[in-house]
């Protein structure tokens, strides 16, 4: 079991602000995952795995092929009332479910 959080790298944001953005899709995945799901991943040890894409197009391709694999997912729009000047897709995060079912969607992936 783990999870896989994605975040853009061509916004520029800093480090703070990405990591609170990969902070955002970990919850928002994990509060909508299963008990059983949540229960596992939990109970293995909570493991995740931090990915980047360049663009929003890439972002939004992740997202949508972990939706077609009916795996839990959601992508985080940051309003832009901060570091960034406009609302944008910043982060997706997918699971918990197993290292199989994500490494489908993100093994062509490089590491943050």
């Amino acid at each position: 079991m783990k999870q896989a959080i994605i975040l853009r790298t061509d916004l520029g944001m800093e480090k703070g602000k990405l990591v609170s953005q990969g902070c955002h899709a970990s919850i928002a995945s994990f509060l909508n995952a299963n008990s059983q799901k949540r229960e596992n991943w939990i109970s293995s040890g909570m493991k995740k795995i931090v990915l980047k894409v360049k663009t929003e197009k890439e972002l939004i391709d992740i997202f949508k092929a972990a939706k077609r694999e009916k795996l839990t997912c959601e992508i985080i729009t940051d309003a832009g009332l901060t570091q960034l000047k406009e609302p944008s897709k910043t982060a997706v995060g997918i699971g918990p479910d197993s290292d199989e079912k994500i490494d489908k969607i993100t093994n062509k992936l490089k590491l943050l």
